[in-house]
């Protein structure tokens, strides 16, 4: 799925929303986790997963034309770990509603 077919799915099933407004939305919640990430932070969005930023050590590597070794600086790294309720999903485990909060902060299943 790509960004405007994520948006175009949004967008239909949220009629109430214009496309420009879904469009916005969906750019802020990606331009905060970017933000977040390149601030060091690490984003956990429950139930989903988490996004966190790991760091490579410097090494030496290879051309691979040439083979000559050539050294690769350190590097932050955008890193996913997948989240229990993602991984049953994705494995073919069964379906749980949608959890919503009510107005006391609790959820509940619909």
């Amino acid at each position: 799925m790509t960004k405007s077919e994520l948006i175009a799915q949004l967008a239909a099933a949220n009629p109430h929303l214009r496309q420009p407004d879904v469009e916005l939305i969906v750019g802020t919640i990606f331009d905060e986790i970017s933000a977040a990430l390149a601030r060091g932070d690490r984003v956990e969005l429950r139930g989903f997963g988490a996004f966190s930023a790991k760091q490579r050590d410097p090494r030496t590597g290879r051309n691979p034309r040439t083979g000559e070794a050539v050294e690769v600086a350190s590097k932050a790294v955008p890193y996913f770990k997948p989240g229990k309720e993602l991984r049953e999903r994705v494995n073919g485990g069964p379906l749980q509603a949608p959890r919503r909060t009510t107005g006391r902060g609790a959820a509940t299943a619909e």
